[in-house]
Order: C-alpha cells, then structure tokens, then sequence
C-alpha cells in the first residue's frame, strides 16, 4: 500500500478557523433553542434565518397564530417549517428537513 501523506495540522487549524465557536459574526449553521410564545419579535426570527440559522422554537400557545408573523417569509425564502411534537423546527434556504424516519 501507498502512504497517504496527512496534513491534520492544517487540517485542524481550519477547522478550528471555521467552526471556533466564538459568537463571531458568521452564525451560518447554527441551531438557536427558544420559546415561541409572543415574547420575541418576528423580525429576530427572521434575521437568524436569513442569516442561515436553524431554529427549534418550543411552541407555547397556538402555532399558526404564534408564525404568522414570519412563516410566509421563511417559505417564500426557500426555508422550511415543521411543526412536531410541540416544537417549530425552521430551516434556512438550502436546509431540509427530512421526516424520512417518521414514517
């Protein structure tokens, strides 16, 4: 067998670069745990969409009347919403939410 020559410094480093976890401003792959019950601005949920954050939103009152503000845009934007088992879950363009094992 041939050696495979690894570079996982540099490997590491990226990664490290990429992914450091320090709230910076590239918030592109996060997941964002809240309460939808009124209290936040439809704007914020918004924002952290387009800003290609997923949200689990713990639904507290009636789901419809709660997303109103915000679900047209998320699906006009491409995103997706799905309402299970007490949670919104919200999706960003590009981000499906597969309910493959559901069934």
């Amino acid at each position: 067998m041939s050696e495979i020559d690894l570079d996982l410094q540099t490997v590491e480093e990226e990664l490290t670069d990429e992914g450091d976890g320090d709230g910076g401003d590239d918030a592109s792959g996060r997941v964002v745990l809240g309460v939808l019950d009124g209290s936040t601005p439809e704007e914020e949920w918004l924002a952290a969409i387009e800003d290609g954050q997923t949200l689990v939103l713990s639904v507290e009152g009636d789901v419809n009347e709660l997303a109103a503000g915000f679900a047209r845009d998320v699906r006009d934007a491409d995103g997706e919403l799905m309402h299970f088992r007490g949670f919104l879950v919200v999706t960003p363009p590009g981000v499906s939410i597969d309910t493959s094992r559901l069934d």
